[in-house]
Parts: C-alpha cells; structure tokens; sequence
C-alpha cells in the first residue's frame, strides 16, 4: 500500500505563496496518478490538480488554473503544489491523493482514487 503524507500548510496572506509536499510512505508513487483535492468547510472536498506518471501531463481546476502547479520528483517520491497568489477561498484543507494509473488522463472523482493522506490545512488570512 501506499501511504501519502503531506506537509508544507499554514497561514499566509493574501497574494502570498505555499508550496506543499506529499511524500510516499511504505510503496512508491511509480505507477500512480497523483492529485490535491481540497474541503473547505462545509464543503465538499474537490479536485485541484493531478499529474501523470507518464509524460508528469498536468491538469488543473478552473480555480487555480495560472496560480497553482503540481509536479513530482519519481526519484525522491514526492509530489508538490506550489500555490501563488493565494486567495482566502483557497483556505481548505488539502489532501494528496494517489491512483494505481499509468495513462495520460486524469481523474477528478475522489472515488477514482486508491489513498489519500490525512491533509495538511491551509489558511489565507484576508
């Protein structure tokens, strides 16, 4: 199994930046789709950006589309969100998330994927 463990959350301002990590723990990440989804409260969680295994293709919500870029390091086993311009509606808490799929597509559908970390909470202050 593999077990997402995610870092990099806290409080920033408006406009500021985060960058955060999710680090495989037990099997790799080779193989897999990753993605960051996000719940706010009293919301239900949604998808925020996935890469592949082939080609690391990305993909994007609409809502950060220009302001957020996931990538990985296969080597080190680790995924990134770096977030800029950061908005207070982007505060959630943000999970990683891992699928046994070695396509070009991606999938938005929390049920689609295999793991999840436990979140790491993110807060933009206004």
């Amino acid at each position: 199994q593999v077990h997402p463990i995610e870092s990099g959350g806290g409080l920033v301002q408006t406009g500021g930046s985060l960058r955060l990590s999710c680090a495989a723990s037990g099997r790799t990440f080779s193989g897999s789709l990753m993605a960051w989804f996000r719940q706010a409260p009293g919301k239900e969680r949604e998808f925020v950006a996935a890469v592949t295994w082939l080609l690391s293709n990305t993909y994007y919500a609409d809502s950060v589309k220009g302001r957020f870029t996931i990538s990985r390091d296969n080597a080190k086993n680790t995924v990134y969100l770096q977030m800029s311009s950061l908005k207070p509606e982007d505060t959630a808490v943000y999970y990683c998330a891992a699928k046994y799929y070695s396509g070009t597509g991606y999938y938005t559908n929390i049920d689609e994927y295999d793991y999840w970390g436990q979140g790491t909470q993110v807060t933009v202050s206004s």
